[in-house]
């Protein structure tokens, strides 16, 4: 498949191994890994704080001197000189020193991209209900017509952070659709979320094995939404590179092209499958937590930069981020939310539409009233199983080339120790772990073995 049948303007792959001309350790040894302009230490929170203590060390032994430094760097090598610092200075405790102790935020005032779906609640509502300020912050959040825009004015500076979808930022930092940026992810917005539309022409083709020819929407191409579908129809024997289309169409757009005719059906966040059933014109398939219960779908995300240049803002951030995710996991805030979320500068969906989606009981435009309470819910931590699993369908279709080092890009761009120490601040229970198996359409995926899962599957190009 190529990305331009999706309607991306990118169609270019990514070749992740790396050639002679790289100079790194691991290639310099014969190995390969993903290419990240940061390097593997960078992405990480741990590897921030690591520069950030040496260079404040280095500082003190050379003062302002940058020749001084650079010479000393150039003469010793970076390896050598973390190693002599940590013999003598207590690392370890400096950088829980500075994690405990941040200062007020360097930048208050923030642009906040968001797509005007469910997915991104916390986001959302973090301002109308007052959990940025809680942190010191005068963030405004901006709505925004897609996830290429989205994507776009991230890279450019305009959005110090954004709403993303989970595979995203993993697709950024490889270069995989966009040049390559080092981005990370230290919080996951929503699980679950999503479902399959039909049109209501179609209510006498509930098994997929008769979509041959539909015509689907997705929001994007690095997304849960075109990869869960393309899963999900496959399982069915279908080619989703042959036997279906799938085009990418804006989630406000979505209802509009059904109406029209212009899709059989698509793979959208909410509010837009719920607001096809109250337009009358389409059904709800499957929720796609019957696919994969608990799945990953929208995040908070930003450029590796702004953490490491403004941490304590960043801090402060994911404070918001996290504190107003665990808000919204809690069923009884859910109607109050629904109400602070609805206007037209938010998602501009009348409140009881936003309501069936977040409350979970819905109309399925079947004639039944469903109650799934966690038809969408929320929870912060961004497994690095999850994101190994994005990888493995990123190479299943074509996306990504090559050798990929599946759990060291994951770590690299989902920070899940920052999520961990934030939940825990915050009076939140965290996992001690970041890696678990999971269970989608009844087939388990084990993190430990993901070369040998993209070559498990009939269909792919893995």
């Amino acid at each position: 498949m190529s990305s331009k049948s999706l309607g991306n303007p990118y169609s270019e792959k990514t070749d992740l191994r790396h050639g002679a001309e790289c100079g790194c350790s691991s290639c310099a040894g014969g190995g390969t890994h993903a290419t990240s302009a940061a390097g593997p230490d960078l992405a990480t929170r741990e590897g921030m704080l690591e520069r950030a203590v040496e260079s404040a060390i280095v500082r003190s032994v050379f003062g302002h001197s940058d020749i001084g430094r650079r010479s000393f760097m150039g003469m010793m090598g970076g390896t050598t000189v973390a190693a002599a610092l940590a013999s003598v200075f207590p690392m370890d405790a400096a950088k829980a020193a500075i994690l405990d102790n941040l200062g007020p935020p360097e930048k208050t005032d923030l642009n906040i991209g968001f797509v005007p779906i469910t997915c991104a609640t916390p986001i959302i509502m973090a301002q109308p209900l007052g959990f940025y300020e809680r942190y010191g912050l005068n963030a405004q959040v901006i709505k925004t017509a897609g996830w290429a825009v989205a994507r776009d004015k991230s890279l450019a500076g305009e959005y110090d952070a954004s709403h993303m979808l989970t595979p995203m930022p993993l697709a950024m930092t490889l270069g995989a659709g966009s040049v390559a940026e080092p981005y990370i992810m230290p919080a996951v917005e929503n699980i679950n979320g999503q479902a399959i539309v039909l049109s209501n022409e179609h209510l006498d083709k509930r098994d997929p094995k008769q979509w041959k020819g539909f015509t689907f929407g997705v929001p994007f191409e690095y997304s849960m939404h075109n990869f869960l579908l393309r899963y999900y129809v496959a399982e069915f024997g279908l080619d989703p590179d042959v036997d279906i289309q799938i085009r990418v169409v804006p989630p406000p757009e979505m209802v509009a092209n059904l109406r029209a005719g212009n899709l059989d059906g698509y793979l959208s966040p909410d509010p837009f499958n719920q607001r096809a059933v109250y337009e009358g014109i389409g059904f709800l398939h499957i929720l796609t937590k019957e696919i994969w219960e608990g799945h990953p779908c929208c995040a908070f995300a930003a450029p590796l930069s702004f953490a490491t240049e403004l941490p304590n803002t960043y801090g402060a951030l994911l404070k918001s981020i996290i504190d107003a995710t665990q808000y919204a996991s809690k069923a009884e805030n859910r109607k109050e939310i629904s109400e602070a979320i609805a206007p037209t500068n938010y998602l501009n969906q009348p409140v009881t539409v936003i309501e069936q989606v977040l409350t979970g009981t819905y109309a399925d435009g079947l004639g039944e009233v469903k109650q799934v309470p966690d038809r969408i819910d929320f929870d912060p931590f961004p497994w690095h199983s999850m994101g190994v699993w994005i990888l493995t369908q990123m190479k299943r279709w074509g996306y990504i080339e090559g050798d990929v080092d599946y759990k060291s890009v994951a770590e690299q761009v989902y920070l899940a120790a920052d999520a961990k120490k934030v939940m825990e601040d915050l009076g939140y229970d965290a996992p001690d772990v970041t890696y678990k198996s999971h269970t989608i359409m009844g087939k388990t995926f084990d993190p430990a073995t993901p070369e040998d899962y993209v070559k498990s599957f009939a269909i792919g190009k893995g």
